[in-house]
């Protein structure tokens, strides 16, 4: 494994690329996350796949505060790592949350690029009337108490869940403490974007193979989901039982299980959609 930079108008983007396969998957992480958090999805693709986690600019190891946060400063870098670092693809792009977000509207965008889409809890983005999601979790992000002194400090803080944990392992240890990866207002104004609108013209856009997964007791709700397969009746997707919203944390196994299926061997292409709607 090794990681490397790339620099797009002015951000540094750092990835994780492992594996010499021909048949790359870039990884999408969603708002707060980081390249790490998608090494046990990175790892149940090796050694038939290359894979390459890319920390999205305000995120992980890049540009901490990125001047551009819009939809398409993501999805220009994803192209930008695709072009770079996969000889112009096209690759598998899978994503989570908000990373699932930017994996759509890059596979609208760039159709030339994405070979399959993979969309993990993630849906066309927007939001309700009277739902201001964004300054929520702004807020809730604003009021970690750092520095943490240690990673107890830390624990006894952030919990012991599996996204927790995933945070615990990824701070950043400075001289003072333990500090995230992420600024609390570069996260409110990242899903600003995501919560703008919600992006159907662009999901009828997308013409490579897709799947949606989602969690059991997940964020997306049911009757986006059927919108979304009424808009692409081929399209496939699974439910994972007994998981929420970080689905690749709580059940890797089973979601691994599920790309792996999705995939099918890198000679054979892709499993097709059985057509069933969730319920």
């Amino acid at each position: 494994m090794s990681r490397v930079e790339i620099r797009r108008d002015g951000v540094i983007l750092s990835c994780l690329d492992v594996g010499s396969a021909r048949d790359v998957v870039v990884l999408l992480h969603g708002l707060a996350g980081s390249a790490r958090e998608m090494w046990q999805t990175a790892e149940s693709l090796l050694p038939a796949r290359r894979v390459i986690a890319i920390d999205q600019r305000g995120h992980g190891h890049s540009t901490r505060r990125p001047g551009d946060l819009s939809r398409s400063a993501y999805v220009d870098d994803v192209a930008a790592v695709i072009d770079r670092l996969a000889d112009g693809g096209p690759v598998t792009l899978v994503g989570q949350s908000m990373g699932g977000h930017t994996a759509m509207l890059t596979a609208a965008r760039y159709p030339g690029l994405v070979s399959r889409l993979v969309m993990l809890e993630a849906g066309v983005g927007g939001r309700a009337a009277d739902d201001d999601y964004p300054a929520r979790l702004g807020d809730w992000f604003a009021s970690w108490p750092v520095p943490f002194a240690d990673e107890r400090a830390a624990a006894g803080f952030l919990g012991s869940t599996p996204i927790a944990r995933s945070w615990l392992c990824d701070l950043e240890r400075r001289a003072d403490g333990l500090w995230p990866r992420f600024e609390p207002e570069v996260m409110r104004a990242a899903i600003e974007g995501v919560a703008e609108r919600a992006r159907w013209e662009e999901w009828r856009e997308v013409r490579a193979p897709t799947l949606l997964a989602y969690g059991g007791n997940g964020t997306t709700t049911a009757a986006e989901v059927i919108r979304m397969l009424e808009l692409r009746p081929g399209v496939a997707h699974a439910v994972i039982p007994d998981a929420g919203h970080d689905v690749h944390l709580e059940r890797p196994g089973e979601w691994a299980r599920l790309l792996g299926g999705f995939l099918g061997s890198p000679d054979r292409g892709p499993v097709q959609s059985s057509g069933e709607r969730p319920p």
